[in-house]
């Protein structure tokens, strides 16, 4: 029995492609059709890098609009700039195409409510790309959360960095306002991580950060307020993300009882996951995991999202409430204040 395929096209030749263009030519469920670039010859240097067995099979185009009004592409991977997502991904939409928008969806919730609007209306699916949640470590803490095993959640922190290259110094030429800097390159995963590790919105953030001459945040630390809880018991969530330090993506959950630890996000392929836990009356585990790609992963789940007609994972509420929560801290550090979300 064959598997159907669904025929991706991927918009821009970024350096994601690493790990997302393998993913869409591994998926059983998947089939990359074509991809585009606005430099010129970057789309089939791509291809020829990261899949040179494909380099005859697949179209590359150096016409964006090109790839979005090619009828044999029915799904788009959309790795634009930060601030271009959104104008990309409607362009996508109103085609027909269904979307998935590298992190984060857009730079404001008026602009993620347009894509949804947009969304409905085509009948098309559309998902933030977040691959991290796709990894059944995750799952693994959940359950260990939700087992009580370590008591009522009062405190979660989330640390992201790695070490800012030659390559990558597009991230920070551009203001925060422009999409540029930490918070809007490696900031969504510290913030989805804890409002996951919570399950609730924060009410509130703190933050300060470290700018450079483009007005990009280099380094931000903060505390979001998750509002106290039955008991009056403050919840507060920290996260901590870098351009200047080593690669670091880890979160931790601390409760009543005891505390959980994701030691690593961002794993490749062949990484072997580990969380470990820890208890007040003294046991203390550490849990492996088989290796595992995420990446394949999310492209597997949104594939079967079209597919089968199934709502993708990561929903419009949970962009948005991202989408907030970002934006509320790049106000808290630039002003040094407290801010509502």
């Amino acid at each position: 029995m064959t598997t159907q395929k669904l025929r991706w096209g991927i918009l821009g030749a970024a350096r994601v492609n690493e790990r997302l263009l393998p993913a869409i030519i591994e998926a059983p469920n998947s089939q990359l059709v074509a991809i585009a670039s606005r430099r010129a010859g970057a789309a089939k240097a791509t291809l020829e890098k990261y899949a040179p067995c494909y380099a005859n099979s697949v179209t590359c185009y150096y016409d964006m609009d090109a790839l979005i009004n090619d009828k044999n592409v029915e799904a788009i991977y959309c790795p634009m700039a930060n601030e271009e997502h959104a104008e990309w991904a409607l362009k996508a939409i109103n085609t027909g195409k269904h979307v998935l928008i590298e992190k984060p969806m857009a730079l404001t919730v008026t602009d993620i409510e347009a894509i949804e609007t947009a969304a409905k209306k085509a009948k098309v699916k559309v998902m933030e790309g977040f691959m991290y949640r796709f990894h059944p470590q995750h799952a693994r803490v959940k359950e260990i959360v939700e087992s009580g095993l370590i008591g009522d959640v009062l405190s979660a922190r989330a640390s992201y960095s790695f070490l800012m290259k030659p390559a990558r110094m597009y991230r920070i030429s551009r203001s925060m306002a422009d999409g540029g800097g930490a918070l809007w390159d490696i900031g969504p995963y510290a913030i989805h991580s804890l409002r996951w590790c919570f399950g609730l919105e924060p009410r509130s953030v703190i933050a300060h950060a470290k700018f450079n001459e483009h007005g990009a945040d280099i380094v931000m630390s903060g505390v979001l307020d998750f509002g106290n809880d039955a008991e009056g018991r403050a919840r507060f969530g920290h996260f901590d993300i870098s351009f200047e330090r080593s690669r670091k993506s880890e979160y931790e959950i601390i409760g009543t009882k005891g505390w959980v630890k994701c030691h690593a996000a961002w794993v490749f392929q062949n990484d072997v996951p580990v969380i470990s836990w820890a208890t007040e009356d003294g046991k203390y585990a550490e849990e492996r995991f088989a290796p595992s790609n995420h990446f394949n992963l999310e492209i597997e789940h949104f594939s079967d999202c079209v597919l089968n007609d199934k709502a993708p994972y990561l929903t419009f509420a949970d962009a948005k409430a991202n989408c907030a929560a970002l934006q509320a801290s790049i106000r808290a550090a630039s002003r040094g204040i407290k801010i509502d979300i």
